[in-house]
């Protein structure tokens, strides 16, 4: 039954602030930062993760500064991610999201009118161009969401980090932020549509300044990056060792 209410406030919720979002952008409601859209996107993370009953601890949201633009770049092991980081992550909010994911039906244009950032990483000159609209938006003041990985790992275990959030954060000069997703893979498993009741953690790392780097340095902040995260996965290794 658990599983069946949590798929019923996914299709629903999303429903719900979807039309609320694409009616916003057919009347023409203007795209501010803390304007409808803004609201609407924390508000359907905040809803479902109520619904979903899930228990969520936040670490490192003091090292922010609310109103200060970022390149928050996050692990990725489940759909329900994207519930997480916009309900809990402060400021103007968008994210680097696939293109594939642009024609799901209703989800696709709710994209479209929050401005998220559509990438295809299949074209190489578009993907330029997607990147360098994220920059623009960074550098007016909205904070951008990258997964590192480009794709959901499917036990928690981080693959390959990809250079676009780490070119992003040094384009736009500002501030990459590390941020760490605990338990999701658990909580909706890639492949699965079923939900289960686990425990998240969200850890926000200290922000890498960018200022000074250059695309040549992109390697280097993406390495500071990924051992910062090696550190969360071998924390909770240690301390499942010693349990």
């Amino acid at each position: 039954m658990y599983g069946l209410w949590c798929l019923a406030c996914i299709a629903g919720f999303t429903l719900w602030h979807g039309l609320r979002v694409s009616l916003g952008a057919l009347v023409g409601v203007p795209d501010r930062r803390g304007g409808l859209y803004d609201r609407e996107l924390r508000s359907w993370g905040w809803h479902l993760i109520s619904a979903a009953r899930l228990p969520v601890t936040v670490a490192g949201l003091e090292r922010l500064e609310p109103e200060r633009p970022y390149v928050f770049a996050s692990n990725h092991g489940s759909f329900a991610d994207t519930w997480v980081l916009p309900a809990y992550l402060p400021g103007s909010l968008r994210f680097i999201a696939k293109r594939e994911l642009y024609s799901i039906p209703l989800f696709g244009r709710a994209l479209r009118a929050t401005g998220q950032i559509a990438v295809d990483r299949r074209d190489l000159d578009a993907a330029t161009q997607s990147y360098e609209h994220a920059a623009q938006m960074v550098r007016g003041g909205r904070s951008v969401i990258v997964f590192v990985e480009g794709t959901r790992s499917r036990d928690g275990s981080l693959l390959e980090f990809k250079k676009g959030a780490f070119v992003l954060a040094i384009g736009a000069g500002v501030p990459l932020v590390p941020v760490y997703l605990r338990g999701t893979q658990c909580v909706l498993p890639r492949g699965s549509l079923w939900v289960r009741l686990h425990p998240v953690e969200l850890v926000v790392g200290t922000p890498i300044p960018t200022n000074g780097l250059t695309y040549d340095d992109r390697d280097a902040l993406s390495a500071r990056a990924r051992r910062w995260f090696e550190e969360q996965q071998a924390g909770v290794d240690a301390v499942g060792s010693q349990a």
